[in-house]
């Protein structure tokens, strides 16, 4: 793992703002907007226009259903938004699971809904290791004094539990490997395919996105390992606002349609239907594992 470091707040956290979506709902009707505005976070899992147009979308659809002005704030990196609501500068935010739990925990992030399945059941994703298909290691124990992509280190499929795959395979992540943080999954990927390391962790989303993309031939890479099923980012609230609010907020996820999650959807790489209600229960296998690494907020800073 890198350098462990407090995390404190900053004049970089404070100012992460990416993008602003312009808005047509007046605040001074609404008795449900807290301060005016909903600032809605959501942490950087991958790069460019794309993934930024799908959570434009995505928060105006939002502001139409909860008939107050949203603003669209694309943190800095996953422990930012954390450290965010945790100062009160977000209402709402999309936690990967990880970063949830940490939300949960030190700023009172409450889960209200989750992306769902065309039957109503909890979209979910898995971690995969991918290796060349010319390597010649063939599993985890093989990574041993190798050089490995992971994405984020706040990241549920870019560090967590890849590094519990490690450690599971007897390796000791700090000193059997050489563990190099790409900053995204998207830039993860870039490494493996453009060889600058021996593995690379590729999630199902990017995998999805990257391969319609034309941006990754599976074909000359193989998967050594690949995670147990991952319940999908859930979207919640911080949980001083007032109930009003709270009520209004998951009211407004969960009559969004298909349509209006597509672009979202095609970003996350799922075929998926309408937002579905979203319990804390549904994380418990993440903060398992997170307790298991005896992991804190400064582990995945």
């Amino acid at each position: 793992m890198r350098t462990t470091r407090a995390v404190a707040l900053s004049a970089a956290v404070l100012a992460c703002a990416a993008l602003v979506v312009v808005t047509g709902a007046s605040a001074s009707k609404s008795t449900t907007c807290p301060d005016g505005q909903v600032r809605f976070g959501v942490e950087p899992y991958d790069s460019g226009p794309k993934f930024t147009g799908a959570y434009a979308a995505l928060t105006k659809a939002v502001q139409t259903n909860l008939g107050c002005p949203v603003k669209l704030i694309i943190t800095n990196n996953y422990t930012a938004e954390v450290e965010a609501m945790r100062a009160k500068k977000l209402d709402v935010g999309e936690f990967g699971p990880l970063g949830y739990i940490f939300a949960h925990k030190l700023a009172n992030a409450q889960p209200v809904a989750v992306f769902g399945t065309k039957q109503h059941k909890p979209v979910t994703y898995t971690a995969a290791l991918w290796v060349p298909s010319s390597s010649s290691i063939t599993s985890v124990a093989g990574l041993k004094g190798k050089t490995i992509a992971f994405s984020d280190p706040a990241s549920t499929s870019g560090n967590l539990l890849p590094r519990y795959a490690l450690i599971k395979a007897g390796l000791n992540p700090n000193s059997d490997v050489k563990i190099e943080f790409a900053g995204s999954h998207t830039a993860s990927l870039l490494a493996l395919t453009n060889g600058k390391v021996d593995a690379g962790e590729v999630n199902s989303q990017q995998q999805a996105t990257a391969g319609a993309a034309g941006q990754f031939d599976t074909s000359q890479y193989r998967v050594i390992w690949r995670s147990a099923p991952i319940p999908n980012d859930p979207i919640t609230v911080r949980g001083d606002l007032p109930e009003a609010f709270k009520t209004a907020f998951k009211d407004a996820l969960l009559k969004l349609t298909p349509a209006q999650l597509k672009l979202v959807d095609t970003e996350l790489g799922v075929d998926s239907g309408p937002m579905i209600p979203g319990p804390d229960s549904l994380f418990q296998p993440i903060r398992d594992v997170v307790n298991a690494e005896h992991l804190g907020i400064g582990d995945i800073g």
